[in-house]
């Protein structure tokens, strides 16, 4: 076919199909811009860790301003373009006020960051160093910017949340929603194919190991057949939970009750207590509560003492 036939037929496809940017309106965020603002983001909260070329303490400042400055642009050009789109009231201004709001939790989104760190090297017996944490396990990028996107989403920025955690999703394979609410000391053991939905809560010290599902068992509608957005469709994990590998845990009347542990493969639409076991026996799922620590120690053979 002909180049001039083929763009006759996609601009007839785009006024048809739509799928195109608001180009004599409101332009979109810039996937790049975002792309770069996630890259800039991880290098001020981990600074000399992704650095090309090394420098020396007394050039932290320095580079914290350039960062700093950096973000600061970036991020409330893409905020405003989101606001507009969403035609909020004086865009421009919100904007500034709400990069203003993001930039002032950097010191404790980065505290907070720092306890997965501490608990992916303390859940990790292969890690040999803190620094392989932060340099080589995907769970520090994917957790670390939905942290970041959280705060964004929970002042109201519209699109903008979603595409940092997509980022993270491409980089590493684990899709967190960014409205979800994660505790402390999180850590995601191997973390591809991990799926964390919008409305889950999850408590502090849990742990997730790959394949896990946090998602929901069904989605309420509307009388035209629309999804009703904005209600709790994600299950609620307790403090010190460990999930294996390919749980699927659904819907948002669901509690993992706390110190329980969720085996792998586990498909669950129930809510099971505080320290609970659950694990398939055969084609059956058990639930039980989990024996304590002594009891443990008196029926194990000899050789395990």
């Amino acid at each position: 076919m002909p180049h001039d036939a083929i763009k006759a037929a996609l601009l007839a496809s785009y006024e048809a199909d739509g799928g195109i940017n608001h180009l004599d309106g409101v332009n979109l965020p810039s996937q790049e811009s975002v792309n770069a603002l996630a890259r800039d983001v991880m290098h001020l909260l981990f600074p000399g860790y992704f650095e090309e070329t090394g420098f020396a303490k007394k050039d932290v400042p320095a580079m914290v301003t350039r960062l700093l400055t950096a973000i600061d642009l970036r991020l409330n050009a893409e905020v405003e373009k989101c606001l507009r789109f969403a035609h909020a009231a004086d865009p421009a201004a919100r904007a500034r006020t709400v990069t203003t709001e993001v930039l002032g939790r950097f010191p404790e989104m980065r505290k907070l960051i720092q306890t997965d760190v501490t608990a992916a090297y303390h859940g990790d017996p292969a890690a040999r160093s803190v620094e392989e944490i932060i340099l080589a396990y995907p769970c520090v990028l994917v957790i670390s910017l939905q942290r970041f996107a959280h705060v964004l989403f929970r002042l109201g920025v519209p699109l903008l949340p979603r595409m940092i955690t997509e980022y993270a999703h491409e980089r590493t394979g684990a899709d967190l929603h960014p409205g979800a609410e994660i505790g402390t000391h999180f850590f995601i053991d191997h973390c591809t194919g991990v799926v964390i939905g919008e409305t889950a809560r999850i408590g502090d010290h849990v742990k997730l190991y790959q394949g896990v599902t946090l998602g929901a068992k069904s989605f309420e509608v509307d009388g035209a057949g629309n999804p009703v957005k904005g209600v709790k469709r994600h299950p609620d994990i307790g403090a010190h939970v460990t999930i294996y590998a390919h749980a699927t845990i659904l819907g948002g009347d669901t509690h993992i009750g706390a110190h329980s542990v969720v085996g792998g493969n586990v498909w669950l639409l129930e809510s099971i207590p505080a320290n609970s076991i659950t694990y398939y026996k055969g084609d059956d799922l058990v639930i039980r509560p989990r024996k304590k620590k002594e009891d443990l120690v008196a029926e194990a053979p000899d050789w395990v003492i």
